[in-house]
């Protein structure tokens, strides 16, 4: 199967969204230094963080790679095909993205990255460019995004909660 879309590994170029796409950018602070920051990571590269929410997630390997498939599944009845574009793995960021495949009902990219600043902060950036692909997503417009940005901030507030044991403060 192939992408939906052509710009592919896109969203590793911060603010890039291609004509006829919408935006979504979520920057949630999770908390402060280095366990905080593994903690977070190894949630996020090993589908926890996800899973944690309650949504199904189907991969081809227990950990975010290029080329794994994942599969997530909303409320046991929407199906959302997705293939991991790239990922990150260094001392203060790691992450992924994944793009959308035939059968999800948007089409586009969307990438979740986990960064500890200079002061210790760790932060999760959830950004997307994305449009309707089936016929209720575009039908749902507006609303189909502000879920969007609703589940981003959600998945951000979630991570905190896991992560808050390790924090150093």
């Amino acid at each position: 199967m192939s992408f939906t879309y052509d710009d592919v590994g896109a969203t590793r170029e911060r603010g890039f969204c291609p004509p006829g796409f919408h935006p979504l950018h979520v920057r949630t602070r999770i908390g402060e230094g280095e366990k905080v920051f593994r903690r977070a990571s190894d949630a996020l590269l090993t589908w926890e963080l996800h899973r944690e929410m309650g949504v199904g997630i189907e991969a081809s390997a227990d950990k975010a790679a290029p080329g794994v498939d994942v599969t997530v599944t909303l409320a046991g009845l929407i199906k959302a095909p997705c293939r991991i574009v790239w990922t990150v793995e260094e001392h203060r960021r790691s992450g992924w993205a994944y793009g959308t495949l035939p059968g999800h009902p948007e089409c586009g990219e969307e990438a979740f990255v986990v960064d500890r600043t200079g002061d210790g902060t760790v932060w999760l950036t959830v950004s997307a460019f994305s449009r309707g692909a089936k016929w209720y997503a575009r039908l749902g417009g507006p609303a189909t995004r502000g879920l969007q940005h609703a589940y981003a901030r959600r998945i951000g507030s979630t991570l905190r909660q896991m992560c808050a044991p390790y924090s150093d403060v």
